[in-house]
């Protein structure tokens, strides 16, 4: 079926040709151009695939080449006169991975063209592609951008509806219940960070893929993508909102610790305080040598519990006088 030694080791994740009213049937090879009457090809490729870069040298200008195989990646977009290349993340949800390490998605986009390259499963895509074998696939490439903008993003807004609910439950727990140490606080504030890490540049690029003066993009479609963007902004600011909350239920925490130390040693200051007399006096008492009072009297031990009794009380009430504790 494929048509050269190159494409024969490249295996993708996904090759259809889509028409234009959403109907798609599997690609034959792995040209960059769909067959006739098609309006656009579809491939989709898995970055650990060793052939990529070969069949990518074959097949595509230089820009697709280093957004598709860049071994680092940050949100972005990039034009020149073939196409547009775009760099997404989105959140990761495969089993036994954190979510806050979102995975990359790399696009190249031209007008009959759209090609998506993964490192790891990206369950938009696999959305997606179950969408397009049930012959309900976007009309073109720039609706298929917008429909993958719009599941990664739903998947964070998700996560960010998740971790608002999770910071409600903590708070009710700290300023309601007074319940602390929370164990699940730490890792908490240490995903929203990550997670901000990735979700600003994302925002702020789909932001300009919306923005950006082309024919890739019709004008029917820039407002989803706007949408799309303004969505991502406010899963950010929820992000941000949780993770100031977090802040203050942290400081919150420690503040409270050390107010309760403090209240600790300054009662265990003023029993101190109150023992000090008795303690000199047990200790004077206590010496072996000749001449101590008492010594032959049966009663002395009591006289001198009684007398050690009221030093304490008396201490104790002084102190309460000057206003001590």
């Amino acid at each position: 079926m494929l048509t050269n030694n190159e494409e024969c080791t490249l295996v993708p994740l996904a090759a259809f040709d889509i028409w234009e009213d959403g109907t798609a049937k599997t690609a034959a090879d792995l040209n960059t151009h769909p067959i006739h009457g098609a309006a656009y090809r579809w491939l989709h490729f898995d970055l650990s695939d060793m052939a990529l870069s070969g069949w990518s040298a074959q097949n595509l200008p230089a820009l697709a080449r280093r957004t598709l195989l860049a071994d680092k990646t940050r949100p972005r977009m990039d034009m020149d006169a073939h196409g547009m290349a775009i760099t997404l993340r989105g959140i990761n949800l495969n089993e036994g991975e954190e979510s806050a390490d979102m995975v990359s998605l790399r696009i190249w986009m031209t007008a009959d063209l759209i090609i998506t390259v993964r490192r790891q499963r990206i369950f938009a895509l696999e959305d997606l592609r179950d969408q397009v074998v049930a012959n309900d696939a976007p009309h073109n490439p720039g609706h298929m951008l917008a429909r993958i903008t719009e599941g990664l993003v739903e998947r964070l807004e998700n996560i960010a509806f998740a971790r608002e609910d999770s910071a409600d439950d903590m708070e009710d727990d700290v300023y309601e219940r007074d319940q602390q140490p929370l164990a699940d606080l730490a890792p908490l504030r240490r995903e929203i960070i990550k997670f901000r890490r990735h979700v600003a540049p994302l925002a702020e690029a789909l932001l300009q893929v919306s923005q950006t003066d082309t024919d890739l993009i019709k004008d029917d479609l820039r407002h989803r993508l706007r949408d799309t963007a303004s969505r991502c902004r406010w899963a950010l600011e929820e992000l941000s909102e949780v993770h100031d909350r977090l802040t203050a239920m942290a400081d919150h925490l420690d503040t409270v610790q050390n107010a309760r130390l403090e209240r600790n040693g300054y009662r265990l200051s003023v029993v101190a305080a109150i023992f000090l007399p008795l303690s000199f006096l047990t200790g004077l008492f206590g010496v072996n040598v000749g001449g101590m009072p008492g010594v032959q009297s049966g009663n002395a031990f009591l006289l001198l519990s009684l007398g050690m009794l009221l030093i304490g009380v008396v201490s104790a009430a002084v102190m309460r006088w000057l206003r001590w504790f």
